[in-house]
């Protein structure tokens, strides 16, 4: 009975990190190691700095896994933003608590200061590779009343999950390709195609994920099955913003570290 007990309760405290992660281990490394490509070599050496060697894709998944930690329970509302769709985020009362956007601002500002002790340079850089990723997470930018859909119930192939778990790891996770496979196999681009990626600025890429949540809602239904199909339509698209999302961490990093 005892070892039923341990059982049961490993595999509830397991399920419960997988629910917590964004884009899920493997997204936030595709992110991180495209990232590594689009370094100059300028950022590139400082970041090996101050990673002490590390790549950007071995700390992707800090910002996850100091959740258990109480004491970095202030940047939980780091990781997404949520208004209602029709809306503006510059309009739109902002949390107390704060949000991704504001999450991005504060870490470049650290970076970008001189007086920033090495400390809070090597935290808030681990927290900006992290919030470049979930930033380009669909569901991120999504709504309260669901909680950025972890309340929207949806079945994958025959598993209950949510929309907002789909997005951050199931789909890619069907995909069974390790971090270094799917960052390999992205779309090839011309230097005109990064340049249009790297336009804009953190609220524009946030408006880009935005336009992507409100479809992906026009085109799910609450209890939908969700298989092949789902997979059709949108695996390219996630595959195109996690590229994206290395991409543009790349461009911050360029600009913070030149």
């Amino acid at each position: 009975m005892k070892k039923f007990v341990v059982v049961l309760l490993v595999s509830i405290f397991s399920n419960c990190l997988s629910a917590a992660e964004d884009w899920g281990k493997t997204g936030h490394r595709v992110v991180g190691e495209i990232a590594g490509k689009y370094l100059n070599k300028k950022a590139e050496k400082q970041i090996s700095k101050l990673l002490d060697g590390h790549s950007l894709a071995f700390v992707a998944n800090y910002g996850d896994d100091i959740k258990s930690d109480r004491a970095y329970d202030h940047y939980g509302p780091w990781h997404y933003v949520n208004f209602p769709f029709g809306e503006k985020y510059e309009t739109h009362p902002k949390s107390e608590k704060g949000d991704i956007i504001q999450g991005i601002e504060e870490c470049i500002a650290v970076l970008k200061d001189d007086k920033s002790s090495r400390k809070d340079k090597v935290f808030h850089l681990k927290m900006l590779v992290h919030f470049l990723g979930d930033l380009h997470q669909p569901l991120h930018i999504g709504l309260a009343e669901d909680k950025g859909g972890n309340d929207f119930q949806v079945r994958w192939f025959n598993d209950g999950t949510n929309l907002h778990t789909v997005w951050d790891y199931k789909m890619l996770d069907f995909y069974e390709m390790s971090y270094t496979e799917v960052a390999t196999n992205t779309d090839v681009l011309s230097k005109e195609q990064v340049e249009a990626i790297k336009k804009g600025n953190v609220l524009d890429w946030m408006y880009e994920s935005r336009a992507l949540c409100e479809d992906i809602y026009a085109h799910t239904e609450i209890g939908e099955k969700l298989s092949y199909n789902y997979m059709y339509e949108y695996m390219d698209t996630l595959r195109s913003q996690l590229q994206k999302g290395g991409i543009r961490l790349a461009k911050i990093l360029n600009e913070i570290f030149s």
